[in-house]
Parts: structure tokens; C-alpha cells; sequence
């Protein structure tokens, strides 16, 4: 099995908070350019042409993008370094979740969406609609682990088998010193502390991603299928990742997922995964050997990426998700068109240097490449 390989990362902790100091991301802070709420048109205001030396069309003007919370840092990385190419560009991303993207992006709110989930069929014949004479495409850009994350005085280093976290989050294991955690952790002093689970509460590509991770690894004790919205019983609702974040580094005991970059940026305690074949910890190689289990098909400019939940392999992070940018083939006025294709043209070439360091992971060769071949095929 062909493994991808990426810039070696010390640990997930890697630089998080230089990178972050530079580009100003923040998930608590919805700020991505100058402002983050879509306007009602989505409306670029003049995408004029103007050369770049790194070898795509920098546009002027305005873009509104709303979606994914989890590639929130990496929008506001891209954004501020766009910008700076680009003088006049200016582009504002929401990141209040992949659900808000995709339902921004069929009302014609925005041209350009972010979804941490490819399009589901119920949902493309609407998306289509936003594009007259075209379709909705989803083309990836960023992969972005999701890390279980946990607060549990005293506890550093944690290993979680997809069964005990299943029953976790499904409200049967309800103590940090249940035998279900206890026994993947032998030396470990594991508290008798009461277990706070901590969900999105609203519809998520996160959710989604996590919830198709123990379908896949722990079906018998993850009863609750698969979405963007949570179904399984108890916890506590958070609205998006930045309200996660908090509830989590606020009460002890307490467990959640996040996007990676989140957990790097807030310094966030992340378990291992044991899904039997010993611990395995978020690292550039335990990404890219997950990566490598995927599928990629190409279908008249949409690229799909189906993760293998389910892997086994020794040293393998299979809790993974992969980020899309959802636009149109054609049928975006010639501003916009011109506009989304200058910038998933940087985000899909330069802009891939710039992830790492947020706890983001370039996207593999192959599908990368498949990525670039979608967006030069964009109209504009």
C-alpha cells in the first residue's frame, strides 16, 4: 500500500501558535478577512485581472464564502496571504459550519462554500440550481484529522479504542476509570471523575466524519448512524468548534472532538487511537498512512474522496476527514467565476505550504493533483 508522505511534524503541537499569530485564525473569533457574514448576493464587486509571479490570475474586488468551521485556519491563512498578493482582493469567510455553507451556497448567498462532507444526493439537485447552465462541484483542498480531545485532571496521555469511545459518547461508560478505558491505559491513574461528553449541536462535517469513524470501527456500540447532525442521547451541545473547544478546557472530566487545528491551537490534550493494532498518535505519518487508504474519483470536475473509516493498519490514523470546496462549473456571473478560480487556483498550489503548521495536512500528490485538474476546468 503506497504511503503519502508529508513534511515531518514533531508533534501535533507543531508552531500552532507562531502560524496562528501571523495569519489571525481563531475559531472562537469568526473574523476571515474583513468580515464574516455573507451577504445577501454573494456578489464579487469587480474581478479584474492582474498578473501573479506564482503563476495564477489575482483578482480584484470582493468575495463573501461561508461553511466549514474546520478549515476556518486554514481560510484565514490563504485569505491574508491572497490578499497580500492581490492588492484590491478582498474575501470573507463565515466558518460557521459546513450545513450554513451548503445552504448559503444553494440560496446564492455565496459562490464558493466550504463542507467538511462531500455533497449527499438529497442535497445536489438543490446546489445544482445555483448554477445555471453548470452544476455544483466539490473539489478537496485541505485533510485535517479529528482529534478526541479530553480533560482529565492529571491524565496527559490517553488511549481510546473506538469501542470505548463509542460507549462513551453513546452514555454507557460513564466514569474516566471504567474497565473500557482502563484497560487500554495499564499504568495510567485513571480518576473515578464523572465523564462530560461535549457534541455539536448544530448540523456538522465534523460530526458527519466522527460519527462515519465509529460506524465504521465500533458498529455494535455506535447505534446512532451516520450526519451531520447528532442523534446520540445525553452530553452536552456545543454551536461549532470554538464553543467545543471551550466547554471542553473548562470542565474536567470532559471529552469532545475537534478539527486538529483547533486541538493544536488550544493546547488541547488529544488521545490516541487504538483500533487494534496498538496506540496510535496524530502524527505527518499516521495521516498520510490513513490518506493512503482512500479512494478518489473524478466525474465531470466533482473529486471524491471516500476514507477508509474502517483501517486497520498498524500506525494508521483512520479518524480523518477531507475538507471541500464547493462551487460551480459554470453559471457564477463573470466576476465571481474569475474571482473563485484565481483563489482555489492559490489555495490548491501555494496555499498548500502554509497548513502544516496549523495542524492542517496538505493534501497527498495524487489527489492533488486531481484537485488542480477540477479547478482549472472551473469557468472564468
Amino acid at each position: 500500500m503506497k504511503l503519502y508522505r508529508f513534511a515531518a511534524v514533531p508533534t501535533l503541537l507543531l508552531a500552532g501558535s507562531l502560524a496562528l499569530a501571523a495569519c489571525g485564525s481563531d475559531n472562537n473569533d469568526n473574523s476571515g478577512g474583513s468580515n464574516n457574514t455573507p451577504s445577501s448576493s454573494g456578489d464579487t464587486t469587480s474581478a479584474s485581472a492582474s498578473g501573479d509571479a506564482s503563476g495564477f490570475t489575482c483578482a480584484t474586488g470582493q468575495l463573501q464564502t461561508d461553511g466549514s468551521s474546520a478549515q476556518k485556519p486554514a481560510f484565514n491563512a490563504w485569505i491574508q496571504a491572497y490578499e497580500t498578493k492581490c492588492s484590491g482582493a478582498q474575501i470573507n469567510y463565515g466558518g460557521n459550519g459546513s450545513g450554513a455553507g451548503v445552504t448559503a451556497f444553494t440560496q446564492k448567498q455565496v459562490p464558493l462554500a466550504g463542507s467538511d462532507s462531500h455533497l449527499k444526493p438529497e442535497q445536489q439537485g438543490p446546489a445544482d440550481k445555483a448554477c445555471p447552465g453548470g452544476k455544483a462541484v466539490d473539489i478537496p483542498m485541505v485533510a485535517t484529522p479529528v482529534a478526541i480531545v479530553y480533560n482529565v485532571s492529571g491524565v496527559k496521555d490517553l488511549t481510546l479504542t473506538p469501542q470505548a469511545i463509542a460507549k462513551i459518547f453513546a452514555g454507557k461508560v460513564k466514569k474516566w476509570n471504567d474497565p473500557a478505558i482502563a484497560d487500554s491505559n495499564k499504568g495510567v491513574s485513571l480518576p473515578s471523575t464523572s465523564i462530560t461528553t461535549v457534541h455539536r449541536s448544530k448540523d456538522s462535517g465534523t460530526t458527519d466524519n466522527f460519527a462515519k469513524f465509529l460506524d465504521a470501527q465500533a458498529k455494535s456500540d455506535w447505534t446512532y448512524g451516520t450526519g451531520q447532525t447528532w442523534t446520540a442521547p445525553g452530553g452536552t451541545g456545543a454551536a461549532d468548534s470554538g464553543a467545543m473547544v471551550t466547554q471542553v478546557k473548562q470542565a474536567d472530566g470532559s471529552i469532545g472532538y475537534v478539527d486538529s487545528p483547533d486541538a493544536t491551537k488550544n493546547s488541547l490534550n488529544v488521545a490516541k487511537l487504538d483500533v487494534g493494532a496498538g496506540p496510535v498518535a496524530l502524527s505527518a505519518d499516521s495521516v498520510a498512512a490513513g490518506l493512503s487508504a482512500a479512494k478518489v474519483t473524478s466525474s465531470g470536475g466533482d473529486v471524491q474522496v471516500t476514507l477508509n473509516y474502517g483501517l486497520k493498519e498498524k500506525g494508521a490514523y483512520p479518524a480523518l476527514l477531507v475538507t471541500y470546496e464547493i462551487t460551480c462549473t459554470k453559471g457564477l456571473s463573470a466576476d465571481q467565476a474569475k474571482f473563485v478560480k484565481s483563489f482555489l487556483t492559490y489555495t490548491s498550489t501555494d496555499g498548500q505550504s502554509l497548513l502544516t503548521p496549523l495542524g492542517h495536512f496538505p493534501l497527498p500528490a495524487d489527489m492533488l493533483a486531481q484537485a488542480k485538474a477540477a479547478v482549472a476546468a472551473l469557468q472564468g
